[in-house]
């Protein structure tokens, strides 16, 4: 179970009442929890047992979790490279909580020590906390470079406006909570092919991520990945990792995702909605032959040209709206 029931009050004031009407109601929240990630790895012929993560999340493909941290942390190349991955937890009064991944890494495998020595602990808002550079993502990035030269995927405008509603009609935990993040990744035909939802935006993708990895995906270069917030530095550096050349947010970007997308080459999209985007990073990627003119908050008219326009933060490439019926 991801959720959780409570008793609630609600008050509500109303201009026609001297008192508020307090009505009781029962209310289901998101389960937020810890969960350890514990590696097991081999040097020099002699194993070795580290905790390289204490995360707080929603219970639930944990599998999905760890391996998606794993990889993006660039602790681990590739699904190949891990043995075993099974849940462990103390057990309390007849049930175990499994609030503990134990990844068993093959024997074979090369674990770069000072990648692990940066253990850290994330809570369900920040999964980087400053740790990583941009500088670092160039050399730890297996599909970094190949992102920098993808025409691919090449998208329409109508497609993009319909992503949120995809995604959200499969977010059952927010459906039930209001309380969770999801993120989306869909085929350049805009085909849902799995979201997850999680307390922690990080966490989602890194759900998402450990999905694709598991199931042998890997890289994305075809693909866009919505998110359900905003973009932040932490899930521009997630989407790298797995090679995904495009990244929607239902919100605004951060300065350093901004950079990110310019960095890497990644078409990067906010504010994205049913009838409206903005367009902060493109590369060519988002079909221009539906495009419409309109002001955008500094008075000016611009246009999507199909060309890569690299701007300012604050001052994004183009914003898009649906043509009206």
């Amino acid at each position: 179970m991801a959720t959780k029931l409570y008793s609630t009050q609600d008050t509500i004031f109303s201009p026609h009442s001297a008192r508020p009407v307090v009505h009781t109601k029962p209310d289901q929240l998101a389960i937020e929890e810890p969960l350890e990630i514990r590696l097991e790895y081999w040097v020099n012929e002699q194993p070795h047992r580290k905790s390289v993560s204490i995360t707080m999340r929603t219970p639930g493909q944990d599998r999905e979790l760890a391996a998606g941290f794993l990889f993006t942390e660039g602790i681990i190349a590739g699904w190949d490279d891990i043995k075993e991955i099974r849940p462990c937890g103390p057990i309390v009064e007849g049930q175990n909580f499994h609030n503990i991944v134990r990844v068993k890494l093959h024997p074979h495998v090369s674990v770069k020590t000072a990648t692990m020595d940066r253990n850290f602990y994330t809570t369900s808002s920040c999964g980087i906390c400053g740790k990583t550079s941009i500088e670092a993502l160039k050399i730890n990035n297996q599909f970094g470079q190949t992102i920098k030269h993808l025409a691919s995927p090449s998208v329409t405008q109508d497609m993009l406006f319909c992503l949120p509603e995809r995604m959200a009609a499969e977010q059952q935990l927010f459906q039930k909570t209001g309380g969770c993040h999801a993120s989306g990744l869909f085929d350049e035909r805009g085909a849902l092919l799995c979201v997850r939802e999680d307390v922690g935006r990080h966490n989602a993708l890194d759900k998402v991520l450990g999905w694709a990895l598991i199931n042998n995906h890997l890289p994305l270069d075809h693909h866009v990945v919505l998110v359900s917030g905003r973009a932040s530095f932490e899930l521009m550096q997630k989407a790298s990792m797995g090679g995904i050349p495009f990244v929607a947010a239902v919100g605004a970007p951060s300065t350093l995702a901004v950079q990110m997308a310019q960095e890497f080459n990644i078409t990067l999209v906010g504010f994205l909605d049913h009838q409206r985007m903005t367009v902060y990073h493109d590369s060519g990627r988002i079909q221009a032959h539906q495009a419409q003119q309109l002001e955008d908050t500094g008075g000016r008219t611009t246009r999507h040209t199909g060309s890569p326009v690299n701007t300012d933060v604050g001052n994004p490439d183009r914003r898009f709206s649906r043509p009206s019926s």
